[in-house]
């Protein structure tokens, strides 16, 4: 990459002189890990309950049609906070560590005088305070919500010193619980847990920045409403009773007219997830509905903190997600997928006076928030950032892209997908897949393996592939020629730079 911070230092130090008594926003980001699109009162859902998110799409410009850039949460991050696409920054899988050239957007703001602070899920590697601070972040604390991170968990530690049940696993779910009744409720009570103390914590550090002399930048980050579905009372019972509509039921014929990495991925495991019976999704999906709910409370309290700081007139609030949630949609519980559940996701941006509040249809990714960020700030935007601010009137995308590993490379436990080199992942040579979709059309393209083509105005639940169809080949075609110009094209502000003239 030809960009180096000591280049960002020389344009960002131009640009705070320039603007040296214009107060820069502040930035509040507010994110809620595998949180899907239709789960928000705001984008149609009747039964959810969530009215502090509804507030905050009412004064936000609420994109509807945000997709993120890999259906994968580590990937999915890298690129919010880089602006880049996941073949660029090259960070593909979960618990990889990141190109260490890459410059994220809390090490841009620091240097340009943002007093930066993260509480929650980071969600980078190593999972280290350490490696968070090196990142950019002033303040840190750490909870990834996984075992194997828990010894790096400001967290867990809380919890040792605090909570007299500290042994007991925040994942535990009571047992022997009776009939008609959540068998996810959690056994921690609802203050001693991971939300609760990330919001908790979350507050604390926004009344201390909105206290201080600089602009901050602060990133709360729940892991809630991911799986598992443990929840804890009294939001284990918030949804008892509701009937929630479920996904229509996938076969094993299904499946197995999917392309072949597609089949890898649902058929991984010794119970694969498409066998899981009605009755117990349907408590997955009251757990689930009971995690948003849960988030929402602390996302709340978090805007009234806010409020009470005076600083909100000031400050920039997004609410997002690294991805969505399958919920045994197409046979998958998680994501990994290019299914919409997967890869659409909410995106609220509220800026008083600088974000006109309504629903935007325009077409954004990810990558638009940390130049759209940039721009508001009065600081350059870096020549190498893929994405584009959207806080501008310029023309709308047409199309947006996405890519991950599919079969997800998983190394460890009954999952064990490996990837070999020469030989791939599960027999599957070449496992990384590119999406693109319009308006009307999206496309999965698996090399050497065909693809998906789904209709989306008459097949919105994109259950009949016609990318074999003869009489789709001209979309195919015309769809893979996209995929190639945005590969090709994606990488040439750091591949083609300044230096290179003589």
């Amino acid at each position: 990459m030809s960009y180096s911070r000591r280049d960002f230092l020389r344009t960002s130090a131009a640009a705070s002189a320039a603007q040296v008594n214009v107060p820069r926003p502040n930035i509040l980001f507010l994110m809620a890990d595998q949180f899907r699109f239709d789960c928000l009162g705001a984008n149609g859902n009747k039964l959810v309950k969530t009215p502090n998110l509804d507030r905050l799409a009412a004064q936000s410009a609420n994109f509807v049609n945000a997709f993120v850039q890999s259906p994968v949460c580590v990937p999915s991050r890298v690129s919010y906070f880089t602006g880049r696409y996941p073949h660029s920054h090259k960070n593909r899988v979960n618990y990889t560590p990141c190109d260490p050239r890459e410059v994220f957007l809390q090490r841009m703001l620091k240097d340009a005088g943002y007093q930066t602070g993260t509480v929650g899920k980071l969600h980078l590697y190593p999972p280290t305070a350490e490696h968070a601070r090196e990142s950019g972040w002033d303040r840190v604390l750490l909870h990834d919500g996984v075992g194997n991170t828990d010894p790096y968990s400001d967290y867990v530690k809380w919890r040792r010193e605090d909570d007299p049940h500290a042994a007991t696993p925040y994942t535990a779910v009571e047992k022997n619980v009776p009939a008609g009744k959540n068998p996810f409720r959690a056994v921690i009570p609802y203050e001693f847990s991971p939300e609760h103390w990330t919001g908790e914590q979350t507050c604390k550090m926004l009344r201390e920045a909105a206290g201080g002399s600089k602009p901050f930048f602060l990133y709360s980050s729940f892991f809630k409403p991911h799986s598992p579905f443990y929840t804890p009372a009294p939001y284990d019972s918030m949804y008892d009773g509701v009937e929630i509509p479920l996904p229509k039921r996938t076969t094993l014929e299904d499946i197995q007219k999917l392309p072949m990495p597609l089949q890898k991925l649902i058929l991984r495991g010794r119970q694969p997830d498409y066998l899981i019976t009605p009755e117990r999704l349907e408590w997955m999906y009251r757990s689930y509905y009971g995690a948003v709910s849960m988030v929402d409370y602390e996302i709340g309290r978090i805007l009234d903190e806010l409020e009470k700081s005076g600083k909100s007139d000031n400050t920039i609030v997004i609410f997002g997600t690294d991805h969505g949630a399958q919920l045994l949609e197409h046979g998958l519980m998680d994501k990994n997928v290019f299914f919409e559940a997967s890869v659409h996701v909410p995106f609220l941006f509220r800026f008083p006076g600088g974000a006109k509040a309504g629903r935007r249809n325009d077409f954004v990714e990810m990558i638009d928030v940390v130049p759209t960020l940039l721009e508001l700030c009065g600081l350059p935007v870096p020549k190498y950032v893929q994405g584009r601010s959207f806080n501008r009137d310029a023309p709308s995308r047409q199309m947006v892209f996405s890519e991950n590993i599919i079969p997800e490379i998983i190394t460890g436990g009954a999952l064990n997908m490996p990837f070999v080199p020469g030989q791939g992942v599960a027999g599957i040579r070449h496992p990384d897949a590119k999406m693109v979709r319009g308006d009307l059309w999206k496309m999965t393209y698996y090399p050497g393996h065909g693809g998906e083509l789904y209709d989306l105005v008459n097949d919105p639940h994109e259950e009949r592939n016609v990318y074999d169809n003869p009489a789709q080949r001209g979309v195919v075609n015309d769809l893979r020629q996209a995929i190639l110009d945005w590969m090709i094209t994606s990488d040439e502000n750091d591949q083609i730079a300044e230096h290179w003239l003589v």
